[in-house]
């Protein structure tokens, strides 16, 4: 089974994953952990470039094709393996990020930018695809917060932009409600641990 996690910035979506992850693998499940943009090493120096804060010029088009190529990368080298090996493949951001921010929030169009997904991924889609929602005030507010958490590129921008990211994931939430399932991220941390836990083993349970 291929999981993505998605959310807007300070959302928690990866410090929950962290520990739904653990408690799953307790539970016997072969879990691959991973993320993106990067996840190999080809990947992760295509990440650097995206979220170094020295790259202000970084044109929107050439930001989507750099985000398609390491996920291409990304998928030939690690997803795709782990899939065939019949292990669960936790991803932390996927295709839907590059669609709400790239395709939302810079404004080049949700079909523009799923073209040049569909392309990199050969039409790969995840089976489940948990959103993390939260107020981008409330989330940003989160991050100023957090000690020691590095600031990408992407934290630099206005509200306004995270207000765009977040309205389009939940626009895809809608598209896609066949694999979408949207978690409120503003409530205890606790609670947002056990609500993925339990709609993942729900969800491997039946498939």
């Amino acid at each position: 089974m291929f999981i993505t996690i998605e959310g807007p910035e300070g959302s928690g979506k990866t410090s929950v994953m962290n520990v739904v992850v653990e408690r799953l693998s307790a539970k016997g499940y072969q879990i691959v952990r991973t993320r993106e943009p990067g996840g190999t090493p080809i990947a992760e120096k295509i990440r650097d470039i995206i979220l170094d804060r020295a790259n202000t010029n970084l044109d929107a088009r050439a930001e989507a094709l750099l985000y398609a190529a390491s996920r291409r990368q990304h998928l030939i080298e690690k997803v795709w393996p782990a899939i065939e090996e019949g292990k669960i493949v936790v991803c932390d951001r996927f295709l839907d990020s590059s669609l709400a921010y790239q395709g939302g929030a810079r404004k080049l169009g949700i079909k523009e930018v799923l073209k040049i997904n569909l392309f990199a991924t050969e039409g790969t889609f995840p089976d489940l695809t948990l959103l993390f929602d939260i107020d981008p005030k409330l989330g940003l507010a989160r991050i100023n917060k957090t000690k020691n958490r590095e600031i990408n590129r992407l934290d630099l921008e206005a509200l306004s932009f995270h207000r765009a990211v977040r309205k389009t994931f939940l626009k895809l939430a809608k598209t896609y409600a066949n694999r979408y399932v949207v978690i409120d991220a503003s409530q205890p941390f606790e609670q947002v641990v056990a609500s993925a836990e339990a709609i993942i083993l729900q969800r491997l349970a039946h498939s």
